[in-house]
């Protein structure tokens, strides 16, 4: 710890060890554990999408387009089908499938061990999945790298798609798959997309409503308990999906506290006083210090 003078005033500035052992605290505490988690999270996981990870596996669509990260990328309008499947296909395959389990997720599921807890997440890329955290305590709001749907949304049954994202990747030549591997709806005959939220035919499947419902239900049986809001990597692309939930409800709930993490991004709101604290740092590296 260490202290900063200003005029006849202290203050009192707490380091990462500090601030560390404060949420260990909470959380051994704590009726229940509220995780919410951003794209910064993925990218502790070593899910990054622009650097080395995209330069060395993108090259021949780099050079070709213009491209400059996973990000952008996924917005380019492909003059065909074929072409926008043979990147998505490989997009997909690296950041949903090949991707192993991020270090940072592990010590997350360690952290709730034996503790009731409930995800939300923005994330589509599976990573809570795979590292072992209760399917029913999951919401994923924003869908799934590893499903498809209608791109008209003309119907809400979603389609696994990992045999096909498969065949793509290895059949695709010259930044193009296959016109008979373009994926098409069986109700409509339309194009079929991937279930991510972008427009307003994003398919929210029956699977969906129960995880939200399941979501709420935790929330109505905590909302008086001690309740930890862990968030992590969370900006302010779609901060009315966790941020600024987690921040309304840690105001209001009377022994709820809000942890955020994040670099850069993890500030909290004044009003909270000490019923909120802000780590900005990287994910990793405060994970070690309060696992």
């Amino acid at each position: 710890m260490f202290t900063i003078c200003k005029g006849s005033q202290n203050i009192v500035e707490e380091t990462l060890t500090d601030k560390a052992a404060n949420v260990r605290k909470l959380l051994q505490n704590a009726d229940a554990i509220i995780i919410g988690a951003g794209a910064g999270l993925s990218t502790a996981a070593g899910i990054e999408y622009s650097g080395p990870r995209f330069t060395e596996n993108f090259k021949d669509f780099i050079e070709r387009y213009g491209m400059t990260d996973m990000y952008s990328a996924g917005f380019y309008p492909f003059r065909t089908e074929e072409e926008k499947w043979a990147y998505w296909s490989r997009h997909i395959r690296m950041n949903r499938y090949d991707a192993p389990v991020g270090e940072p997720y592990r010590q997350l599921r360690k952290l709730v061990e034996g503790k009731p807890y409930f995800v939300i997440t923005t994330n589509v890329d599976a990573q809570f999945y795979k590292a072992g955290f209760d399917p029913l305590r999951i919401w994923a709001v924003q869908g799934d790298y590893g499903k498809l749907q209608c791109a008209c949304g003309c119907h809400d049954t979603l389609y696994d798609n990992h045999d096909l994202m498969m065949e793509m990747c290895e059949k695709q030549r010259d930044c193009r798959i296959p016109s008979d591997l373009v994926p098409h709806c069986p109700r409509c005959g339309e194009r079929m997309e991937i279930n991510i939220r972008k427009d307003m035919y994003f398919v929210q499947d029956a699977q969906w409503y129960a995880e939200r419902g399941r979501y709420q239900e935790f929330l109505e049986e905590n909302k008086r308990n001690k309740v930890v809001f862990l968030e992590l990597g969370v900006g302010y692309n779609t901060p009315t999906i966790i941020r600024y939930p987690f921040e309304q409800m840690a105001a209001n709930w009377p022994q709820a506290t809000l942890v955020r993490i994040g670099r850069s991004q993890a500030s909290v709101p004044k009003k909270l006083g000490d019923k909120g604290i802000s780590i900005d740092d990287g994910i990793q590296t405060a994970l070690n210090e309060i696992g």
